[in-house]
């Protein structure tokens, strides 16, 4: 098993509250060592939350590693895109900008979601106040960015 791979473990066995999950780990090769830990949750994550599971992680990898590292535990920003399902359904009811693979992009609202695929509500091109609904299956998304009107 490669080091990102039990850093993302052992993330993982700290995550005690079942809401919260990781979403990625980064292992940066630059010296000194870089962990940056990517967590979300269904009612949101708090910094403290975040803190914690620093310490936490920080405690195992300092028996572990002996090199110079450092520990980042962060949310997604609106610059990383949605990686998992349980991302898609917190973000239901808001707006949406997905990639897809035919290099098209359709932008909407997340209205649900299911295991194969998202449904967004679009603006009928060429119809003000037209709505149109899209399936999109999950192997069709590239990426997929939450968007943040402020009208």
């Amino acid at each position: 098993m490669d080091l990102k791979e039990k850093i993302k473990e052992l993330a993982l066995s700290k995550l005690t509250n079942p809401a919260h999950f990781l979403v990625d780990a980064v292992v940066s090769k630059h010296k000194p060592m870089k962990f940056t830990l990517i967590i979300d949750g269904e009612p949101g994550i708090t910094i403290d939350d975040c803190a914690s599971l620093s310490r936490e992680v920080n405690e195992v990898l300092a028996e572990l590693i002996e090199e110079q590292y450092s520990i980042e535990v962060t949310t997604p920003g609106l610059d990383h895109p949605l990686k998992l399902k349980r991302q898609f359904q917190k973000n239901v009811g808001r707006g949406l900008k997905v990639h897809l693979t035919d290099k098209s992009i359709v932008h909407g609202v997340l209205q649900k979601m299911d295991e194969e695929k998202i449904v967004v509500e679009v603006n009928a091109q060429g119809k003000k106040g037209e709505k149109k609904v899209s399936e999109i299956p999950f192997e069709e998304i590239e990426k997929a960015f939450v968007t943040v009107s402020f009208k």
